[in-house]
């Protein structure tokens, strides 16, 4: 009876090694055509074979795609191979391969972002990651301030806001300008510094949830550490849709969203802490599972969602074989697209500049003088029931509520001329 299980348990186990390797395969076999790099951006034949990659529906143009990404098919059929060998083997594979998959997971990510394997920790989403940064900061102590923009996603205000509390700090925020330069970025940024000579934490978000606006981080960043202050990077709408350095950021603490614009499925996002920052950041909840020196021991999440883990490597695979030169590329020339159809309308506000360092595919706007949460529910319902197109509105600015217009790398240029004939018609009506 016992050889019988054995064999049994032998069985599963290898059925589950050729079935991963059957869905790597899957990913690793996507063949697209080579883009012609003088139009990366409008190569139709690469654009065409990538869209062909994603199921989507199109009875709507649906361009709020920065609340989570479609998976490619490809990555879904992986997802579904591993959900049901998870199923099937139950605790056989939990307690015998998790652990070690989970782990390659993690190290896959770490490659990807050109990093130190032991310098990532896996977490299942970016506000898990921030929150786990932004409570466990231990550097703080009464009488400290923490600052924030009114651009910074809610979740981590709360968190932030949450430090008063918790560490007895001030808490101090501030407004980015409208319109947002550069400049004007950069001088909100120094002037708030030079303002809170007591400032020993900064949150920044690369690109920001409610506008689009992307943020010069090296620059924020060496002027934070100028005066002391050190920086807990929300980058969860970054990977993926712009080409970055972690290194070069300056940045030793970045959470990171993994099934937004890598296309991973949902739960799944990371933090990272620079060599020598470890100690910065709490034991998660006297997490023992680690030793103290492994950046694991900063992020207990209890039991996740297995077939999402496994499924991570494949989604980067996929992420990568597209490029991320060519997502940048894509998603930002389908924001000019419809940015510049709108630009002689006089009562339609973009809250992003042209500027190509300040913005990527994301870039929200609102009807002018129509800021509150009713003028801007009503126009969303409006241009999804009357007219088909899918936006979303953004709470949080302080010069008032907008609209976010999100496309993504399966957008079609059809679907954007959707959005700019119904702003037209919005705008004269």
């Amino acid at each position: 009876m016992i050889q019988r299980r054995n064999f049994l348990i032998s069985g599963l186990l290898t059925t589950a090694m050729a079935m991963a390797a059957r869905s790597a395969e899957a990913v690793e076999s996507v063949a697209l055509p080579a883009p012609d790099q003088g139009k990366l951006a409008t190569d139709a034949g690469f654009w065409s074979a990538v869209r062909d990659l994603y199921d989507v529906d199109r009875s709507i143009a649906n361009l709020e795609n920065g609340y989570w990404g479609i998976m490619a098919r490809p990555v879904l059929e992986t997802y579904v191979e591993n959900i049901q060998r998870v199923n099937r083997q139950n605790t056989v594979y939990a307690r015998k391969s998790f652990d070690d998959d989970f782990d390659a997971a993690r190290a896959r990510v770490a490659t990807a972002l050109g990093v130190a394997h032991e310098d990532i920790a896996l977490t299942r989403g970016a506000t898990e990651a921030l929150q786990t940064l932004i409570a466990g900061y231990n550097k703080l102590k009464p009488g400290d301030a923490v600052l924030y923009a009114d651009l910074d996603y809610d979740s981590m205000q709360y968190a932030m806001d949450a430090l008063a509390t918790r560490r007895g700090v001030t808490v101090k925020t501030f407004a980015i300008p409208e319109p947002a330069t550069r400049e004007a970025v950069l001088e909100t940024y120094r002037k708030v510094l030079e303002e809170t000579p007591n400032a020993k934490l900064l949150l920044v978000t690369h690109v920001s949830h409610r506008t689009g606006l992307v943020m010069p981080v090296r620059d924020i960043a060496a002027m934070a550490r100028a005066k002391g202050v050190d920086i807990i990077l929300d980058a969860a709408h970054s990977w993926g849709q712009l080409p970055f350095d972690v290194t070069d950021l300056g940045v030793d603490f970045i959470g990171f969203n993994l099934h937004k614009w890598i296309g991973a499925p949902v739960g799944l996002g990371c933090f990272y802490i620079g060599k020598g920052r470890l100690a910065d950041i709490d034991i998660h909840m006297g997490n023992k599972d680690w030793p103290l020196d492994d950046i694991r021991s900063r992020i207990h999440t209890g039991t996740l969602n297995f077939g999402a883990a496994l499924t991570l490597p494949a989604a980067i695979e996929l992420h990568e074989s597209i490029g991320v030169a060519a997502k940048n590329a894509r998603v930002t020339y389908l924001r000019n697209y419809w940015v510049e159809r709108v630009a002689g309308i006089s009562a339609i506000e973009v809250l992003t500049p042209n500027d190509p360092t300040m913005h990527a595919g994301i870039t929200s706007f609102r009807i002018k003088g129509k800021t509150s949460k009713d003028d801007n529910n009503a126009l969303v319902a409006r241009l999804r029931d009357e007219f088909k197109v899918l936006t979303v509105r953004r709470a949080g600015v302080a010069a008032g509520q907008c609209i976010r217009v999100a496309p993504a790398v399966y957008t079609t240029e059809a679907e954007v001329d959707r959005l700019v004939a119904a702003l037209t018609i919005v705008a004269a009506s």
